[in-house]
Parts: C-alpha cells; structure tokens; sequence
C-alpha cells in the first residue's frame, strides 16, 4: 500500500471510530466540516451511520428507520452548520482568502471557479441544486457568500436540498449494511460525470466572457 492510500485508509478508519465512538453527534460534527469545504466524503460517513443503525450501535428509537431518519437529520443540520460558516467566509474574505489559506484544506481556485460558475449559471437555485450533487456541494456555499446571496434563503434552500442527500445516503446504508462500503463505488462515476460536466461549465463560461470583451472593445 503506498502512502496515498495508506493515508486514505488511516481517514476512512478515523471517521469509523469517531461515528462508532460518538454516534449521531459524531454525524453532525463530521457533516459540519465537509460543508466547510474541507474534503470529508459524506458518501463514507452517512453510510457507516446507516450501517451502525443496522448494527444497532446508533439506537433512539428501537426502530430502523426512525433511527436512520434521525441520521439523515443530523446529518442535515450538520450541512447547513458548516455551509453557514462557509457562507460567512465567503461573505468576509472572499476569494483572497481563498487564495491564501484554500492549500490547506486541498482547495485552489479551480474548485471556487466550478462552484461560482455554478451559482453564476442557475442563480440562489445552485445553492439547492448542488447539495444533491457530489464534488459541488462542498463548494457552493463560498460563491453564495461572496456574491451576497440574503442569508435566510440560503440557509433555506441548504437545508432542504441537504436532506435528500443525507437521508439516501443514510437509507443505503442501513439496507447494505455490513456491505455499506460498495455506495462509495457507485458514486466514484457519478463524480467524475459532475467534475467533467462542471469544467466544461467553466470553458463556456470563459470562452463567453472572452467573446464579450471582443465585441466591446473600441
């Protein structure tokens, strides 16, 4: 195993004993940092939490689904925690921020271009559309903050496009159970589907802003 790998599977198994060790606190605690743009994949975290319903290590209710709602709900709430505190990064520091600290948590400019092209294309409606979306979603809430989307719709329109997102995932993971790890495979194509759709997003978006300085010039 090289490092990289190595390095991936000393993350996933982090995640795992946190959610073992917290539970549905650990859910929320988790989804709040992915939504602060910090690359935490929710396709392994919301599994495992459905998975640990399965097992019965996370039990509220006495009921499956209940207990798995439950999960898609902390789950939710932790989105909307974290995309408000990225929303308020964008809002203050903007893409200078971005610019100077994004390395850190694996972002560069690139990843702001997507999401901005993103909410520049559909409007304050990128903000809900995305949280469906893999790659995207950990993303949108930056451009929304810096283009000063009002923040009531925002947090709206990020809870309630999170809570689909969260309750699949967390759905499929109490159905696969002990075999929860095959939804991060199924997703890997739906990605990479989303990185090249958005960076032809972006070309266009380039390409068009590059036409319009053309024909303005004197």
């Amino acid at each position: 195993m090289g490092f990289i790998e190595g390095l991936i599977a000393w993350g996933v198994e982090l995640i795992m004993g946190i959610l073992g060790f917290l539970g549905l606190p650990g859910v929320f605690t988790l989804m709040t940092i992915e939504s602060m743009c910090i690359p935490i994949p929710s396709e392994i975290v919301l599994p495992f939490a459905g998975a640990l319903v399965f097992q019965g290590r996370i039990e509220l209710f006495g009921d499956p689904i209940l207990d798995m709602l439950m999960v898609a709900l902390a789950g939710t709430f932790g989105c909307t925690a974290g995309s408000v505190i990225a929303y308020y990064v964008g809002l203050k520091g903007g893409r200078p921020l971005v610019k100077r600290y994004g390395r850190y948590i694996r972002m560069n400019e690139r990843h702001l271009d997507l999401a901005e092209c993103w909410f520049r294309k559909y409007g304050d409606w990128a903000v809900f559309g995305s949280r469906l979306l893999p790659v995207v979603r950990t993303f949108i809430s930056l451009p929304a903050g810096m283009a000063c989307m009002p923040f009531k719709r925002f947090v709206v329109l990020s809870t309630i496009g999170s809570f689909p997102w969260c309750l699949v995932l967390s759905y499929l993971g109490l159905v696969l159970g002990e075999n929860w790890q095959t939804i991060e495979e199924l997703y890997r194509p739906l990605e990479i589907v989303v990185v090249l759709g958005a960076l032809a997003l972006v070309l266009y978006y380039v390409i068009r802003k590059r036409q319009e300085k053309k024909y303005c010039a004197p």
